[in-house]
């Protein structure tokens, strides 16, 4: 809990929220700092800092948002066994402290900023400002409440150190998210910039709070008709008009389906760009080669799994659009070369539907890969499972690729320049799917099924239309996009899902100390130690 219980550092990070904008360091004395806030230029650079935390939610290690699923698990290298396996799962695990860290920063320099609203120079942007504020606060304390349950509710600015925290519960945490959302929602104009927080990104955020409250025996009656009303309101009659491949098409992601993102690009991160960028693009993936043959690096771990593959079907354009189908003489040469052609294909994974001809007849005219034969991947031969050992082993997903990132090495592995989409609209539907599952179900029908006709496959039918159908298309829709846990964890999904289709969990990997599951992650064990107060409860299952 050191990012908690010290005092906010006044040696705040400058950055504007802007793509082209770099990162400084305004290293002031704490009176200095004072004064500088007290200014429009000073509290502005206060506002940004706020903006370039989110690097360090979104942009470090996915495993607490979707390691331990059903669509993912290690290729070759290991993945830590707490998160990823529910084995060994302790308040010392590794990763275990990675949000609860990194949010309470967030909510730190937040309660800054809203402290310094009032004291600074008054401009037109300052209810603007206040309301960005509250929504990036209620974001971190969304993503910790998910996570660890019930936490320490921190809201005032302190100029000294606190060193004591109570623990509220969970239904206050999301009390206090839901009513800091709605003054933020007030606060921004409705012609926000996109290039900021936007009311519609708000709406959508409100949306997916009230769909997660309505599984807690907390929930308020009309949270389910609530988080529908607001996905609407979100949606605010716009479809999805472009086709999935232009969605993840590298340097496009400022386009009109995106709701909110951490954005990054070249000259942000030039100071070090191996570790200011994020590292989205390092997983879900096997070695791909190296840099000598033009290709990215890819930890091998958090590979898709055997159910995560089998989820397309023939049509769903999402699939070559999501993975690496087809690999030429140089991963990279996807992006790079203008003069692609059958001949130079090196490696080809084969669709579920792929009858013996369409085998015969793909290796007929693709002779690259029968050199060597295992370049020909069949159907259900390159999911994650233990004991790989070559390059390629692993279907590649590539809708996170970053072509023009330098290569990765060892540990600094946050080179991906390519915004981090935190929120776009196609996700807005299938949480308003979600909600009217329970409260109006053709009209949640109608929503996901505006989601799959932009992917080109049938609409599903009400007989069809149940939460594991839901979960099934955001698995499709959403693979790789820091979800999955968050999904199965609030719909109640979480153990039987991953232990019936991760090859390394049994259900009995959840059972916890004194009949609990580990469902919640544990409080960081740095965090109980640092707090003086020593009746701050650890989660039941530790």
């Amino acid at each position: 809990m050191k990012k908690i219980v010290k005092l906010l550092s006044v040696f705040i990070i400058l950055a504007t929220y802007s793509c082209s904008d770099f990162l400084e360091e305004d290293n002031r004395t704490f009176n200095e700092a004072d004064q500088y806030y007290r200014t429009a230029d000073g509290f502005e650079s206060l506002v940004n800092a706020n903006f370039s935390q989110l690097r360090e939610i979104y942009g470090n290690d996915p495993w607490l948002f979707e390691a331990g699923t059903d669509l993912y698990a290690r290729g070759r290298n290991v993945e830590p066994l707490g998160l990823s396996e529910y084995k060994e799962l302790n308040s010392t695990s590794p990763g275990v402290e990675m949000l609860y860290n990194a949010c309470y920063n967030a909510i730190l320099k937040a309660n800054t900023g809203l402290y310094y609203s009032t004291l600074t120079q008054q401009t037109s942007t300052i209810p603007a400002r206040k309301g960005e504020l509250k929504f990036l606060r209620a974001n971190a304390y969304f993503l910790l409440v998910q996570t660890y349950g019930g936490v320490g509710l921190v809201t005032d600015y302190s100029p000294n150190a606190v060193l004591q925290f109570d623990r509220s519960s969970a239904e206050t945490i999301y009390t206090f998210v839901v009513k800091e959302l709605e003054e933020s929602l007030a606060l921004i104009s409705a012609n926000a910039s996109s290039s900021r927080i936007n009311r519609r990104a708000v709406q959508h955020l409100l949306a997916k709070v009230h769909l997660t409250r309505a599984y807690e025996t907390f929930a308020a009656p009309t949270d389910f008709a609530t988080a529908a009303s607001y996905a609407d309101a979100a949606i605010a009659g716009n479809g999805l008009t472009l086709s999935y491949s232009a969605l993840w098409t590298p340097g496009f992601e400022a386009n009109s389906e995106v709701l909110f993102s951490v954005q990054y690009d070249a000259n942000s991160v030039t100071a070090d760009p191996q570790t200011l960028g994020n590292k989205q693009a390092n997983y879900f993936s096997s070695y791909l080669g190296g840099p000598g043959l033009g290709a990215p690096f890819k930890t091998y771990t958090l590979c898709p799994t055997a159910f995560a593959i089998g989820l397309f079907e023939q049509n769903d354009t999402r699939w070559s659009a999501t993975f690496m189908t087809e690999v030429y003489t140089r991963y990279n040469d996807f992006y790079e070369s203008a003069n692609l052609t059958a001949a130079n294909v090196r490696h080809f994974y084969e669709p579920k539907w792929f009858t013996l001809a369409d085998r015969a007849a793909y290796k007929a005219t693709h002779p690259g890969v029968l050199s060597p034969s295992t370049n020909y991947h069949n159907y259900g031969t390159y999911m994650a499972a233990g004991g790989l050992s070559r390059d390629y082993q692993t279907i590649p997903v590539k809708k996170f690729d970053d072509p023009k990132a330098p290569y990765a090495s060892g540990n600094n592995s946050r080179v991906s320049r390519r915004d981090f989409i935190v929120s776009r609209l196609a996700e807005t539907y299938l949480i308003a799917a979600e909600a009217y599952l329970n409260t109006n179900p053709t009209t949640g029908l109608a929503r996901l099924n505006v989601v799959r006709a932009r992917a080109g496959v049938a609409n599903a039918t009400l007989a069809q239309f149940n939460i594991d159908f839901i979960l099934d298309e955001r698995a499709r829709e959403l693979l790789g996009e820091y979800h999955r846990w968050f999904d199965l964890k609030r719909t109640g999904k979480l153990v039987q899902r991953a232990s019936l289709h991760h090859y390394l969990i049994q259900p009995s990997n959840f059972n916890g100390t004194g009949g609990n599951l580990k469902i919640l992650r544990p409080i960081p064990q740095e965090a109980l130690d640092l707090n003086r107060n020593k009746n701050y409860p650890q989660n039941p299952a530790y």
